[in-house]
């Protein structure tokens, strides 16, 4: 479960406004990828928060507003689908959890990030932290908040593109996905390099 060993290794070290950063969406045949940044208050206790992919979808919902009114600071950002095919999904994930750390309306000065390596233009100092989402309270908190963001988008392509059921796999390659991108072709939505192996 996570905790806040890396925050207060950060706060030992002389900094005070340490936000938690991940992204949700890399895989998707369609949709941006979105990322969040949270600033936590100190050992603020929120129960049962875990590293999103770990969570049923109640769960998230109810944590997403729990977080929100707990933080000091949040912010949701992302990348479109014409940035991940020009800069690919790698960069883009990253420009995303840059565009959050920059949108903090607190700004922090340091960045728990999720993952192997930082953003080139993080904005602050920071630490990329393998496993994060299940190993830093902050980090878990932005999964969720990148998580449930992106979910919601994809409810509202649903309604403008009902044949091929965001609502249910939220772009992600199922069969009844892949299905409907053979029947109908892709959408704007969809991203055209990831489809290159669905005829």
């Amino acid at each position: 479960m996570p905790d806040y060993a890396f925050e207060t290794a950060q706060q030992n070290a002389g900094f005070r406004s340490i936000c938690g950063v991940d992204e949700a969406g890399r895989g998707p045949l369609a949709g941006p990828v979105c990322a969040a940044a949270v600033i936590l208050p100190p050992g603020a206790e929120i129960p049962g928060l875990d590293d999103s992919k770990k969570l049923t979808e109640k769960k998230r919902d109810a944590l997403f507003d729990v977080i929100r009114a707990v933080a000091v600071a949040y912010a949701v950002a992302f990348a479109s689908v014409e940035e991940i095919e020009s800069l690919n999904i790698l960069n883009a994930a990253m420009l995303a959890m840059e565009r959050a750390v920059r949108a903090l309306p607190q700004a922090a000065d340091f960045a728990l990030v999720d993952g192997n390596r930082l953003p080139a233009g993080l904005p602050v100092p920071g630490l990329a932290v393998v496993k994060g989402d299940g190993r830093s309270m902050s980090i878990a908190a932005a999964s969720v908040l990148a998580k449930v963001s992106r979910d919601r988008l994809l409810l509202e392509y649903d309604r403008a593109y009902p044949q091929y059921g965001f609502a249910r796999h939220k772009g992600y390659g199922t069969a009844a996905h892949i299905e409907a991108i053979r029947r109908y072709g892709p959408c704007e939505l969809h991203r055209p390099s990831f489809l290159t192996r669905i005829r």
